[in-house]
């Protein structure tokens, strides 16, 4: 059964006429009663009762014709939705962002609804490990976290900017004047850390075990703007990703002074998964924005 032979079949069934019904599909009358016939064939039972003078419909067109009418109406809006989308008119985009990204993605979050206000966004705050879950899971589209040390085979990475792993000091504290320090330095200083398994903690704690330096940590949050009012308001140091910091006034990232500090921002999203436009579109957004230009502008 074709949606074309519904289509015919209900224009016959509005006017009771083939001539006067072939004349408005545009379609000859020998094809609209041949269309009619393999549609009958098809349920194996007459649909339309036919003379020299009139058409009727039989019990069964009787009642298919409703079925009909709600399965091209169905169809068309099937149609409309899907140009919609195309059109990012409406739908909805499920992002996840580790932590560390939100001061990245605040400008481009506002581009995109002013551009797109029958997109809906739906934004996940998670833990890196958390967000490759409901990536694999697909209850996210994609993720926005930078690149972690593991290889992830399933998982494609495209980078977006490059940053490193930093002391964060509030404008006052007597480090705030350094390019760069070293974790002997660092260790003098009452650290407040991000929370085990978010990923600038995993990498800082990747250096402490590689260079067996002790340090004095005070305390540990998972949220990332109390860290960094602790570290305005008080006399300690926090160690963070130096694209954390962006647009935040009050502190100051001082580079860590070790071999490999690099951390790569990325788009992470499933290999051989569809990617929707408005994703797309989005992740266009971000790799315009202002953001991300002053990240790579300070990389070279």
């Amino acid at each position: 059964m074709e949606l074309r032979q519904l289509r015919y079949f209900t224009k016959v069934a509005e006017l009771l006429n083939f001539s006067e019904a072939a004349k408005i599909l545009c379609v000859t009358q020998s094809t609209l009663s041949q269309q009619i016939k393999q549609l009958e064939q098809e349920f194996d039972t007459q649909l339309l009762i036919r003379t020299s003078h009139s058409v009727k419909l039989t019990e069964a067109g009787t009642e298919l014709l409703p079925y009909a009418l709600a399965t091209l109406r169905e169809s068309e809006l099937c149609m409309t939705r899907i140009s919609e989308l195309k059109a990012m008119l409406c739908g909805s985009l499920n992002i996840g962002v580790t932590y560390s990204f939100s001061p990245i993605l605040t400008e481009t979050l506002v581009s995109f609804m002013k551009m797109y206000p029958g997109v809906k966004l739906n934004i996940f705050y998670r833990p890196m490990a958390e967000l490759m879950t409901m990536l694999r899971n697909r209850e996210v589209d994609f993720a926005l976290a930078f690149r972690p040390s593991a290889v992830m085979p399933d998982v494609e990475s495209h980078v977006l900017f490059q940053s490193y792993l930093a002391a964060i000091a509030g404008d006052f504290h007597s480090i705030a004047s350094m390019d760069k320090i070293s974790l002997q330095e660092l260790s003098r200083f009452d650290l407040a850390l991000p929370a085990k398994g978010l990923q600038a903690r995993n990498a800082f704690d990747n250096v402490i075990d590689r260079y067996g330096v002790e340090f004095r940590v005070r305390a540990e949050l998972n949220e990332v703007n109390i860290l960094l009012k602790l570290i305005r308001q008080n006399n300690l140091v926090a160690v963070l990703s130096e694209a954390t910091i962006h647009n935040e006034t009050g502190v100051k990232a001082i580079r860590l002074d070790i071999p490999g500090n690099e951390m790569a921002g990325c788009v992470h999203t499933l290999k051989g998964s569809y990617h929707k436009r408005s994703m797309q579109e989005f992740i266009r957004i971000l790799s315009d924005s202002v953001a991300i230009r002053e990240r790579l502008n300070a990389w070279l």
